[in-house]
């Protein structure tokens, strides 16, 4: 598993939002996060954005990986 990675299946909000706050203060060139519902993905998508960086998801059945990167 890689170090930036935050796997927040099974968790409801706010809690994927805070374990991505989190991660983001000690990657601040990006992480990954593994979440499988779409309000999580959604919230993480707008927090991330709203600090400037780029956001990519990719869909795979249940798993959701949203990647984050620094513009």
């Amino acid at each position: 598993m890689k170090a930036n990675l935050v796997d927040a299946r099974g968790r409801s909000c706010p809690e994927p939002v805070l374990l991505t706050k989190k991660a983001l203060t000690l990657y601040k060139d990006g992480v990954d996060v593994l979440v499988d519902n779409i309000t999580a993905r959604e919230n993480i998508k707008r927090f991330a954005t709203n600090l400037g960086y780029k956001v990519n998801v990719k869909e795979n059945g249940q798993d959701i990986l949203i990647e984050i990167r620094k513009e």
